[in-house]
């Protein structure tokens, strides 16, 4: 596998999709703003959230697709078939008993999740029938996840990758007939939701079918393949998911904070989330096949050649993005958000919370980069334990933090606990002599921080000379963050070459941006 291509495949997707996400954001904001009914649906929206970092992204990936991937590799496609008939079986069988169950105990859940709308009845009952509306949407999205790690073995990253899009779509579609109608009590978000994640699945049924991985639905049964991928997925369910579950945690601490602090949280997550959708997803996404091809093959040096690839391409990535959207965390919420229900307090109030989780970009990718070194062992344990650390941390500082800086004191919470995870993980995997860093990461990384920083140092000081245009008209604003955005994107650019990070002969032939050859990608 090209692993290159196979990140630029997923990460473009991922990046088409988180377009419409924008779309999407600013039309909630625009029609919701941060008031009540947009708190409710925002927790409403999070369990599904949740069990889509768990499945789509986490547990049930770490576990089927190295196991997927290894029968397909020894045995052939129809024993991989029949294991992953097999799966689908069982797993069928418990998510419709969890369904149920949620649905009838919503309340309880909701008393969980978000404690603090207890206190305002009509915003409570709003919450557990929004929640009660998307809960199916679990469903939907661990067929789909089970899908997708199939063609994803199989290295067709595209159909899975575009998934996300359709949610996007529908709720887009769902946002312009509240505009349309007047509704806005967020009902037809919640139901958009559910009908999204039926589209999704009916998506990647044909995906499967045409790549000759059509399933037929067994009676379910606990074969020995089902039992081991059972036993892996069980404690990777809080590894893989750490992300997901500390903002879980942070939602609901933030329930009990003043109205408007769950939206401010999640508008703030929303922009963190592009750059960690489109490379840490698809970093993690692209190399858990091959790291486990290559690891049950008893290739290590190629594993660990892939690990450092992967990292290094990461960083490159998230470390200008992150500075980037801490220095111009203002203008970007001003621009995008600052119309109808969002206004300049809400603005006042999302920046320091999307610097905070900024700052945790960085950490946030690379858990999703080194997780798959532990699942492609079949390891889940390890992570879970890593992961359970970190959300005592999180619950804990978040405790402390929140009593003097509300939400802000909750994003630096959830990063500083990102943080400790993230290098842990790394910590264990170098002294288990799992991974290393090589020549090439050890002198390229350094250089990658130092072309960051500097332009960070830069756009701050462009910031301010353009402060009276930042404070104009909307079009002046626009103008002026585009133009910050172009400089930082030039800056960086430049200073990578300067630095010898990349290699401009490298990007006239069309080869990796990183100094690399191309045969550093083929592993």
């Amino acid at each position: 596998m090209a692993l290159l291509r196979s990140v630029a495949t997923v990460g473009s997707y991922t990046a088409i999709s988180r377009v419409f996400g924008f779309i999407r954001d600013v039309l909630t904001a625009a029609i919701l703003g941060a008031g009540p009914v947009a708190d409710a649906f925002f927790v409403a929206q999070r369990l599904p959230n949740l069990f889509r970092s768990l499945f789509a992204e986490g547990a049930f990936s770490a576990a089927f697709v190295p196991l997927f991937a290894g029968t397909m590799a020894e045995h052939g496609k129809e024993p991989a078939r029949i294991f992953a008939e097999d799966a689908l079986a069982v797993l069928l069988a418990a998510l419709l008993g969890f369904v149920l169950l949620g649905e009838i105990f919503m309340p309880a859940v909701m008393d969980v999740i978000a404690p603090g709308f207890r206190q305002k009845p009509e915003k409570f009952d709003l919450a557990v029938d929004l929640a009660r509306i998307t809960f199916p949407y679990l469903l939907f999205i661990a067929l789909v996840a089970f899908q997708g790690g199939i063609l994803n073995s199989v290295e067709r990253f595209a159909a899975a990758a575009a998934t996300p899009i359709l949610l996007n779509l529908f709720l887009i579609a769902a946002l312009l007939l509240m505009r349309r109608f007047g509704w806005r009590d967020g009902h037809a978000l919640a139901w958009a939701v559910t009908a999204a994640g039926f589209a999704q699945f009916l998506w990647l049924l044909f995906a499967c079918a045409r790549a000759g991985l059509a399933l037929r639905l067994p009676l379910p049964r606990l074969t020995s393949g089902v039992r081991r991928t059972l036993a892996v997925m069980a404690p990777g369910t809080i590894g893989a998911g750490v992300t997901q579950l500390n903002l879980l945690i942070s939602t609901a601490l933030a329930s009990l904070l003043p109205s408007g602090s769950v939206s401010y949280l999640y508008y703030a997550d929303r922009l963190n989330q592009l750059p960690l959708g489109v490379v840490g997803i698809a970093v993690g996404t692209a190399i858990l096949p091959s790291l486990s091809r290559q690891v049950r093959l008893g290739h290590l040096p190629d594993a660990v050649a892939t690990q450092n690839r992967g990292i290094e391409l990461a960083l490159l990535l998230t470390l200008p993005a992150a500075i980037g959207l801490a220095v111009l965390a203002t203008p970007i919420l001003s621009v995008l958000f600052e119309r109808g229900a969002f206004g300049p307090a809400d603005t006042a109030a999302t920046a320091p919370t999307l610097a905070a989780f900024a700052a945790g970009l960085p950490a946030f990718v690379l858990i999703k980069v080194l997780a798959p070194a532990f699942f492609a062992r079949h390891d889940t344990a390890t992570p879970v334990k890593v992961g359970v650390a970190a959300m005592a941390v999180n619950l804990s500082l978040t405790l402390v933090l929140m009593q003097f800086l509300a939400q802000v004191g909750i994003a630096l919470a959830t990063t500083m606990a990102g943080w400790l995870n993230a290098l842990v993980l790394l910590a264990l995997l170098i002294r288990r002599g799992h991974f290393g860093f090589d020549e090439r990461a050890r002198r390229n990384l350094p250089r990658v921080g130092a072309a960051a920083l500097s332009m960070g140092v830069i756009l701050a000081a462009l910031r301010i000379a353009l402060a009276p245009m930042l404070a104009g008209r909307a079009m002046l604003q626009a103008g002026a963050l585009a133009a910050l955005v172009c400089t930082g994107l030039a800056t960086f650019g430049a200073l990578a070459l300067g630095l010898g990070v990349a290699d401009w002969r490298n990007l006239l032939r069309g080869t990796p941006a990183t100094g690399l050859t191309g045969a550093d990608f083929e592993r």
